[in-house]
Parts: C-alpha cells; sequence; structure tokens
C-alpha cells in the first residue's frame, strides 16, 4: 500500500533569481496529507499559490505561477525535485516572486530533501494513470502522454550548435534515476541570445556559476556535467512541469524540440478530459529514503 509523505524537518536555502536577480529565502516546509505542493510568499502575508496548472501565467524561459496577481517565477526545478522525490505534501515559502536559481540544476533542492528527511503519513496516495494517448504539436514540436505503468520520460532536443546537436534521453522517473541522471544537469543559454533576453528583462542573475554558456562554437564554462548535459536538464524541467498535474503520474511522456508552454498545454487539456485517465492507488510502498536514492552520483565529464 503505497502512502503520501511530507518532509520530516523544515529546511531553507536562498539565492538570486535567474532573471530578476533579487535575492530570496526559501523554506520547504512539512504539510498535512492532500496538501499539494503549495508556494506561500512569506513576503505577502503568506499567500497561497497552488502548484497546479490553473496557475500557470507564463512560460517564456521559465514556468512562472499566478493567483490573484501574486506572482512566482521559475518554479519547475524546485517542483522536478519534489514531483520526482516522492514528496506529495510541501509548503514551499519564498519571500520574493522568483525562487532562486542556486548551481542552475534541481541538485541542490534534491539535497535539502536529504537533509530534511521524508515522513510517511497515514494518508495513501492517488496516482493519476493515463489510459489514453494525448498529443499536442505545434510545428516541429511535440509532446504526447501515453498509458504507462510506471512515469516514463523521453525527450529529444535538436540544436545548431556544434555542442549540443542532436540529443535524447529515456528515463524511467523515480528518486534514484532522477538524482543520478538529471539533478545536477545545469539550465544553459546561448551568447547569442543574451542581448535580446537582457532588453526584455530576463536573466539579469545569470552567471557562469548557475548556468551552461555556449558562445557561437565552444562552451565557455566547460567541462559538461555530462556529454548530454542539454537534454538532460530539458527532461528536468519537464518533470517539473509534469508536476502541475497535481498528482504522481503513471504513464509515458515523450517530448520532442518541446519546452515549458508545451509541457503545460499539455497538461491543461489532459486534466480537461477525464476520459484520459483514471485516479489509482497502487499496492506497494514507497522506498525508503537515503542518501545512496536522494544525493547524485558523481558524474564524469565530457571528453
Amino acid at each position: 500500500m503505497a502512502f503520501q509523505y511530507t518532509l520530516a524537518h523544515s529546511i531553507e536555502t536562498e539565492g538570486l533569481g535567474l532573471h530578476t536577480a533579487v535575492n530570496s529565502r526559501l523554506r520547504l516546509v512539512p504539510a498535512p496529507p492532500d496538501t499539494g505542493i503549495v508556494f506561500r510568499r512569506t513576503d505577502l502575508d503568506g499567500f497561497k499559490v497552488e502548484a497546479q496548472v490553473r496557475n500557470v501565467a507564463r512560460v517564456s524561459y521559465a514556468t512562472s505561477l499566478m493567483k490573484q496577481g501574486v506572482l512566482l517565477s521559475t518554479t519547475e526545478h524546485v517542483l522536478a525535485a519534489l514531483y520526482a522525490c516522492g514528496v506529495d505534501n510541501v509548503f514551499v515559502e519564498i519571500d520574493a516572486l522568483e525562487l532562486p536559481i542556486l548551481d542552475g540544476s534541481a541538485q541542490p533542492f534534491v539535497q535539502m530533501l536529504e537533509r530534511a528527511g521524508l515522513r510517511r503519513q497515514r494518508r495513501r496516495r492517488t496516482y493519476l494513470r493515463v489510459v489514453k494517448p494525448l498529443e499536442v504539436s505545434e510545428g516541429s514540436r511535440k509532446i504526447g502522454i501515453y498509458p504507462g505503468e510506471n512515469f516514463h520520460v523521453r525527450c529529444y532536443v535538436d540544436y545548431a550548435h556544434p555542442k549540443v546537436g542532436q540529443q535524447e534521453i529515456e528515463i524511467d522517473v523515480n528518486r534514484a534515476t532522477f538524482s543520478k541522471e538529471l539533478a545536477t544537469a545545469r539550465t544553459f543559454g546561448f551568447m547569442s541570445d543574451f542581448a535580446g533576453l537582457r532588453a526584455m528583462g530576463l536573466i539579469r542573475g545569470g552567471s557562469l556559476e548557475n548556468a551552461i554558456v555556449l558562445s557561437d562554437n565552444d562552451i565557455l564554462n566547460g567541462p559538461v556535467r555530462f556529454p548530454d548535459e542539454f537534454v538532460r536538464h530539458k527532461a528536468l524541467d519537464l518533470i517539473g512541469d509534469l508536476a502541475l498535474v497535481g498528482k504522481p503520474l503513471r504513464a509515458t511522456v515523450i517530448a520532442h524540440k518541446a519546452g515549458h508552454a508545451l509541457h503545460t498545454q499539455l497538461v491543461t487539456r489532459l486534466l480537461a478530459d477525464p476520459s484520459l485517465w483514471e485516479e489509482t492507488t497502487v499496492d506497494h510502498q514507497p522506498e525508503s529514503v537515503s542518501s545512496r536514492t536522494l544525493v547524485a552520483s558523481r558524474v564524469p565529464a565530457a571528453d
């Protein structure tokens, strides 16, 4: 019998926002059963914004949530860590409009979960099991969700850059695989886009310490953590956006050159059609949380 989990203890961190460059303090706090993942703006009297697709505000270069005019930006990395590591119920307290980018990956959040520990709750976990396929496309970009017994992701990217090109990863997502294979993959950007993004008021907090930066022909701050770190980070972002389903998935998701906009479109259309899915419980208990499963192994640099 599978039960819900929350944190055993509260834990916090702080850092700059990638786009705003505003320093913020983030605190993960245990929450009661059936709470889900809920953000609380502590600078606004604890105003709550649920991590639900109905609250998606913007999906340009990050996934932002908004409720009654209260904004939360760059939520996908912490959502990916919480979702993949099996945290059902948690308050994510934040004292600014953007979450800290930290090193550009989800690994700092995974390490926070390891230090806090997880606590089983006396409420059964409910899964959303996909029973019919759904596909969303936009030009050459496409994403689909299909029936499956586990949470399985396949992600493909294609960038016209000599250090990236075509990359693909396929993975059963759980605590161990996410921690080892995806969590340490960092966000990335191209110098050719820098001026335009700055003109839009974005990436003010970006640096060589929190993102992989690519020039026209090379990586400015190598070595990369994986030879295919770029697609691994895209898969990480995908998992964070899929967390907006609000329940753990039992499905296969295939993303082809997709981004935040298509990810969230898929979630919206999926939840809008109850004939595509059913709620179910799984009669086994999640593996225990340990440093072996929650702390990513050392990964080789690219050749």
